[in-house]
């Protein structure tokens, strides 16, 4: 619930008279350096949350789940408790780099001829609201599962500055009031009627969204967190939880069921990786779309860049990103159901033959086959090596506007990506996992880590993280710097979006070379990234992103 009123201290207090959304200078910051730990989130509270834990003995695993558990209270408007998951994960005692996919299936109940039937179908495509695109939800499962494996504290403690922040509150920060304005505004008036009730009651009780400043508390929450740490989220799965989700899906028509939460098990998967100019950039394997990335720079490593701020080179990452998308969504979906291997995507070979199509101008690509052969993101690091890159979504923003009453599962809308088309390569089928927009990135250097890095933000994340790494590589510079250089967007209607401190001399030359160049003035729109990077001393650097509320804490 919110807290419009103020306490006794607020109404003793001046009133400020700063808009903190009027942004009239360019801010500058540096990378920061820290020896014991360091968090880098999207929001201060969970930044701290994770610090907490590391300072109580946790390591960065127990660290990357507390800020994770915590994101789903001080940043919903992006993520929530029935959100999906995945993370990249360094053992420095395992001196391993291990893959964790925690995304959901859809309902065995949910099938191409039965979502036509009971919704309102245009071209083929998925509802993006109410119970038909919620799939199971997979990051509290995520949560229990690196916890489990890596973690040296209780999940019950890791969770507890989560269950604080909800009970007692916190102060809205200015990105997320915009962001939750932005929801609200489209939420109002169209999602309606009883399913929905609940969404309203939880996370706009006074009628509208939380302004900057205002106490936010989400005593649902709190009790739902508590049950999935004194649980190891059997709660979620098989428990209360778990009934209240089928109960309510049943009665509103949805296809969750508790079959569908009591069977669902998170999947540890080796991490797909390109060899880049004397690195090893690394992603999750489909259904996720990491493999853009990597595609990507698989193209562009044929190519030698020596300056960034030049037609040519944002040329050349466009045209790469372009084709890289090109197969991705002819190809990728739930890996149990993709006819090419993955690793024939990033062969060397496929990738200089994908980069002779790139000629002076721009143009549309079509897949190729090669030979045969959303969101909040974290990242965390402790002294002792572990590293943990880590990201999960209810994907839209609030998802599917559905929320679980009691309990404040907000549930995510990932089923929205199926096609409705049963020739499509992600078409849904009952138990099938959807192309996943959601990405973490790992930089190595032979068996070393470098570091975790990753975008939020739909398919904003693989050019985000091709734009990330070619500044940290090609271009030498710091993390901080890799995020807050200015970025472009290719948009799946074929036209490229840049941001206003794009450079406009570029942004012409680009447009003369064929380019449909658009300047968007949402800063949110072009994604925000996190960055660590160790040092061969084991000190830790680190750049956190300049476009949105969010910190570093360290030690």
């Amino acid at each position: 619930m919110l807290k419009t009123g103020h306490s006794q201290v607020q109404q003793n207090a001046v009133e400020p008279v700063f808009d903190p959304l009027a942004q009239k200078y360019p801010s500058q910051r540096f990378p920061i350096y820290a020896g014991g730990g360091m968090v880098n989130c999207s929001s201060p509270q969970a930044s701290a949350a994770g610090l907490e834990i590391l300072r109580r003995g946790g390591n960065a695993m127990d660290a990357a789940v507390a800020a994770a558990a915590a994101l789903t209270v001080v940043e919903p408007t992006a993520n929530g408790l029935g959100s999906d998951a995945f993370a990249l994960v360094w053992s420095e005692e395992d001196q391993r780099l291990y893959g964790l996919n925690a995304s959901g299936p859809a309902p065995m109940l949910a099938s191409i001829e039965r979502v036509k039937q009971d919704c309102s179908v245009v071209n083929n495509r998925m509802p993006t609201h109410g119970w038909a695109p919620v799939t199971v939800p997979g990051a509290p499962m995520a949560w229990a599962e690196l916890n489990g494996r890596f973690g040296r504290l209780p999940l019950s403690d890791v969770l507890m500055p989560a269950v604080r922040y909800a009970e007692e509150g916190y102060p809205c920060q200015p990105n997320l009031s915009l962001m939750w304005q932005y929801a609200f505004e489209r939420f109002n008036g169209k999602l309606t009627g009883p399913v929905f009730e609940a969404w309203y009651k939880t996370f706009a009780p006074a009628g509208r969204a939380p302004l900057p400043g205002e106490r936010i508390v989400l005593p649902d929450h709190a009790a739902t967190l508590r049950a999935i740490g004194e649980t190891k989220a059997a709660a979620f799965y098989s428990g209360d939880l778990a009934y209240r989700m089928d109960e309510q899906s049943r009665y509103y028509g949805g296809y969750l069921r508790l079959e569908d939460l009591s069977s669902f098990r998170a999947k540890w998967v080796d991490p797909i990786r390109i060899a880049y100019r004397g690195y090893e950039v690394c992603e999750i394997p489909p259904n996720g779309q990491g493999i853009v990335a990597l595609m990507a720079l698989n193209i562009l490593k044929e190519f030698d860049f020596k300056e960034k701020d030049c037609i040519e080179t944002c040329h050349r990452q466009l045209e790469a990103i372009k084709i890289a998308f090109a197969d991705a969504l002819h190809i990728v979906t739930d890996p149990d159901h993709m006819a090419i291997d993955v690793q024939a995507l990033l062969d060397p070979a496929y990738g200089a033959m994908r980069a002779r199509e790139i000629g002076s101008r721009a143009q549309v690509y079509s897949h190729a086959v090669p030979a045969k052969s959303g969101t909040v993101y974290l990242c965390c690091a402790d002294g002792e090596g572990n590293m943990v890159s880590y990201i999960q979504s209810n994907y839209m923003g609030f998802g599917s506007g559905i929320v679980v009453d009691g309990t404040g599962i907000a549930l995510q809308n990932r089923g929205a990506d199926f096609s409705l088309d049963p020739a499509a390569v992600n078409c849904l089928q009952p138990g099938k996992r959807s192309y996943h927009t959601i990405i973490p990135g790992f930089l190595m250097k032979g068996n070393i880590p470098v570091g975790p890095f990753g975008v939020m933000g739909g398919y904003m994340q693989p050019q985000g993280h091709v734009q990330v790494v070619m500044n940290y590589v090609d271009f030498h510079m710091d993390p901080q710097q890799a995020l807050d250089a200015p970025r472009w967007q290719w948009m799946r209607d074929g036209s490229v979006t840049v941001e206003t401190r794009f450079s406009s001399e570029l942004a012409r030359g680009l447009s003369r070379l064929g380019h449909d160049i658009h300047v968007n003035l949402s800063t949110a729109d072009f994604g925000r990234g996190q960055m660590i990077v160790r040092l061969p001393d084991r000190m830790l650097v680190g750049g956190t992103e300049s476009r949105t509320d969010s910190n570093i804490a360290c030690y």
